[in-house]
């Protein structure tokens, strides 16, 4: 891809621990305020916070066929509305032929395979619902959307890990730019506070039970959380066609592959600067002209020790540095689409969000992470990292508009 890649962010919604719209999210995350909590479900784990999405009920669609939808396809339906509305875009109007679906869905739908389960081990399997699998293949957040949205182009479902929202992101932006469609509804969504999911993750060392705190001396890991993220992408020719809301441009996108180790990131991030620096050059832009990074930033030791060692290597200017996991907790699948929809708002309100959690940074890590408050900051680039388990690195480059 060339420059001439770029796509027009015309619609932006968010469901969150924070709210179920995007002014609640963003306000959260400009104020620097955490979501995470002791999760009831989770007490007798060795680590039982969480940040949930409250309210589900509230997120059910009122559509026929989707009473035995997962949590996370919930989310991402009402997180896809809320973007269509934003762009001012209504479906019975379009050419459903040149609309793409694309979701970035790591773990696919766990509670409804809990469920199922459970009722497999105490009444038999003829008492599984013949709704299983509908609710837990990772491609039935795509098809939910693509269903009741009534779109027949190009529709898929991604899953790079916790890269999977962005690597969506990048794969809508080449649809688009091959002249496959002229409007992609992307959707990062996972809902995975589940007990075993979260014993997984804590068998690996990678959550904390006191708070994420990302780029701190004292990070000991993430908070695990549920949410959704929905980007709408066109032509620019096509949304200046129709007078479409202008909210920011993707302008490039790199990805790569650490051929590592499973879960641990390569402790130099040379793989993940070839994505950075395939994103920035994709872009047309150097980068001096970053004017600050959304990190992915999950509070890990050793992963957030990887990341700066890369934005020190590659940005020697210091921009400042921010990362939503400290308030949203880490979403996983959803990560990716999430924090790109917040770039995007910083850029409009000319801001960087402050790091929520991080009261002592780490003086090993020679980045400029912005706490306490959000800093005024007028920039026309921005990037948003992520990085997955299995060495999945996604990066996009996002411009004001």
């Amino acid at each position: 891809m060339t420059r001439d890649a770029a796509v027009t962010v015309t619609g932006i919604g968010l469901v969150t621990a924070a709210g179920h719209d995007t002014d609640s999210t963003w306000a959260a995350v400009r104020a620097g305020r955490a979501t995470a909590r002791p999760d009831p479900e989770l007490l007798e784990l060795p680590v039982s916070l969480s940040c949930r999405v409250d309210g589900m009920d509230a997120l059910r669609p009122r559509q026929p066929g989707t009473a035995h939808l997962d949590p996370g396809a919930r989310m991402g339906l009402a997180a896809a509305a809320q973007a269509l509305d934003a762009a001012k875009l209504d479906p019975a109007e379009w050419d459903a032929t040149r609309v793409a679906v694309v979701t970035g869905c790591s773990v696919g739908g766990l509670h409804t395979q809990r469920t199922a389960a459970a009722r497999f081990a105490s009444d038999g399997p003829e008492r599984v619902s013949p709704y299983f699998l509908t609710g837990y293949l990772p491609n039935m957040v795509c098809a939910a959307i693509a269903l009741h949205l009534g779109v027949t182009g190009p529709t898929l479902n991604v899953a790079t890990a916790c890269a999977s929202g962005a690597t969506a992101l990048g794969t809508a932006r080449d649809l688009l730019a091959s002249g496959q469609c002229d409007i992609a509804v992307v959707v990062g969504a996972d809902a995975a506070v589940t007990p075993l999911m979260v014993t997984g993750f804590s068998q690996l060392r990678a959550l904390s039970d006191r708070c994420s705190r990302p780029f701190d001396r004292a990070r000991d890991g993430f908070v695990i959380a549920e949410g959704a993220g929905a980007l709408v992408l066109e032509r620019p020719e096509h949304a200046a066609a129709r007078s479409a809301p202008r909210l920011a441009r993707l302008i490039g996108y790199g990805a790569s592959s650490d051929a590592h180790h499973l879960v641990a990131p390569h402790p130099e991030g040379r793989h993940a600067e070839r994505a950075l620096r395939a994103a920035l050059a994709e872009a047309g832009v150097a980068p001096g002209d970053v004017g600050h990074v959304n990190a992915h930033g999950t509070s890990t030791p050793r992963g957030d020790a990887m990341e700066a060692t890369l934005l020190a290597r590659v940005f020697p200017h210091r921009p400042p540095v921010t990362s939503a996991k400290g308030s949203l907790g880490h979403t996983l699948g959803a990560a990716g689409a999430i924090e790109a929809a917040l770039t995007a708002l910083a850029l409009r309100e000319d801001l960087v969000p402050p790091t929520a959690g991080l009261t002592d940074p780490d003086p090993a890590l020679d980045i400029d992470v912005v706490a306490d408050r959000a800093r005024p900051l007028s920039s026309d680039v921005a990037v948003s990292n992520s990085f997955g388990f299995g060495g999945h690195n996604a990066v996009v480059v996002l411009a004001r508009e």
